[in-house]
């Protein structure tokens, strides 16, 4: 049994809060893509845990495997790892030996590319963690993955083919000092270190094996993706996507195990009550102002047309768990929901954030875009083209605030009417269950009508 939890829009949907809630019926969950930019943030009985990069499932006590499909930085793994042990946990993770491994010069690359790009106006936005740049370093065939490491002298030889060529891209083509992060031995006793550890602590597995044995066994294993479908190297708003496949694909083969075995479970695709987003690319349904009282708004709607959107990102806690930047916010965006499901097949919705929104009058959805005069259900092709899109919006009456404990010990008709309103709308138009609806931080605030798992 396996059920895939896939980011159905531009990350920060409440992926980890997702996990967290339902791999208490698993045995293992494994990250398939991504590496420590990834912001999943698990809330229980008050105590906030924010991981970046060690699967949300072992807050629960489960194991957490980083699948092949991972890049794997191993001075952020045992921070986390070290950090959640003092704060009482005792979790099992283990690593793919196919992973690929961040370096610190991955790291001094990704700043230093991202500067250039924003000074020629083309900035992506990264979280400045190495991911791009060990993915290219992943394609181009010299990268370093997690087994390299545990064989000094395969460690040395990869690292004195590789180094050089970064550190002459860094000071020949970029024109930048460089320091420890681009030489060899210093990078060699620092990783042969982190071989040392991962071997003693048993956390090196193969990662296909390792899974496909806990499902002969009649283990229950869980897929967790980082980021979202509109970031996805090949379904994303290109160029201002991650490096890795979030949708349900990308966990085939981020895990090792056929495709087959991902369709024959579960997939959910975890959906915010409304759209955010971090950096730069389009954002059709962007709030841009707004009409009638609003809470926190006062003023003529013309006067600051950040006043609706500054609401909903402080209601929602709308700021990036890796860089705390604040994020853009918009209203719910039907064609691109209709595009993730479609990219991923999503068996059942997972929808957050439904507290967020109470108390305004009147909450919107972009349910097609206007492009040319005509009328698109679905997002275009292109990054270009889907900037010229204009939103199509439909309103809908909004909910007042409620007893969201209540709500939660009693279920789903315990909602506001407008509430089921509109998330009737949302699984109608995508022809896709609505499996559970989050109305707090906390994992005991989720309404669930279907557990996937069972």
């Amino acid at each position: 049994m396996t059920v895939t939890i896939v980011g159905a829009q531009l990350g920060d949907e409440g992926k980890g809060g997702m996990v967290d809630r339902w791999s208490e019926h698993v045995d293992v969950v494994c990250r398939y893509q991504g590496g420590d930019n990834a912001g999943h943030t698990v809330v229980h009985e008050g105590e906030t845990y924010k991981l970046s990069l060690v699967p949300s499932g072992v807050v629960r006590g489960k194991t957490g495997v980083l699948g092949n499909g991972c890049v794997v930085n191993p001075a952020t793994l045992f921070e986390e790892i070290d950090a959640l042990r003092e704060r009482g946990l005792d979790p099992d993770v283990r690593v793919a030996r196919r992973a690929h491994v961040i370096f610190p010069y991955h790291r001094v690359l990704d700043g230093i590319e991202e500067t250039a790009k924003d000074e020629g106006g083309e900035v992506v936005g990264t979280t400045g963690r190495g991911i791009g740049p060990t993915y290219e370093d992943k394609a181009g065939r010299r990268g370093l993955r997690v087994g390299d490491l545990v064989d000094s002298n395969v460690l040395r030889d990869k690292l004195e083919y590789v180094v050089p060529q970064k550190r002459a891209l860094a000071e020949e083509v970029f024109g930048a000092e460089v320091g420890d992060e681009f030489d060899v031995n210093a990078l060699y006793e620092e990783y042969h270190e982190y071989a040392e550890r991962l071997e003693t602590e048993g956390m090196l597995v193969h990662a296909g094996e390792f899974l496909a044995d806990r499902l002969d066994d009649d283990q229950r294993v869980m897929f967790e993706g980082a980021q979202g479908t509109l970031i996805d190297i090949d379904h994303g708003n290109y160029p201002y996507v991650t490096s890795s496949n979030p949708t349900a694909g990308g966990a085939a083969t981020g895990t090792g195990l056929g495709p087959s075995v991902v369709g024959d479970g579960e997939v959910v695709g975890v959906v915010k009550a409304y759209l955010t987003r971090v950096g730069s690319g389009p954002m059709p349904t962007e709030l841009a102002g707004v009409e009638g009282d609003t809470p926190g708004y006062e003023g003529d709607a013309d006067d600051d047309k950040e006043e609706l959107a500054s609401y909903i990102r402080d209601e929602g806690g709308e700021y990036g768990t890796v860089t705390g930047r604040p994020r853009r916010v918009g209203w719910l965006d039907m064609p691109m929901l209709r595009h993730a499901t479609r990219a991923s097949g999503f068996t059942g919705l997972a929808v957050n954030h439904i507290d967020t929104l109470a108390g305004l009058d009147e909450v919107k959805v972009g349910h097609a875009y206007d492009l040319d005069g005509e009328e698109r259900r679905t997002m275009p092709a292109t990054t270009e083209r889907w900037s010229e899109c204009e939103a199509v919006l439909r309103e809908f009456e909004g909910w007042p605030d409620a007893d969201w404990e209540a709500v939660a010990e009693s279920g789903y008709d315990a909602l506001p009417e407008n509430a089921r309103t509109y998330l009737d709308y949302l699984g109608d138009e995508l022809d896709t269950p609505v499996y559970a609806v989050g109305i707090g931080p906390d994992r005991d605030l989720t309404v669930v009508r279907t557990n996937p798992i069972e």
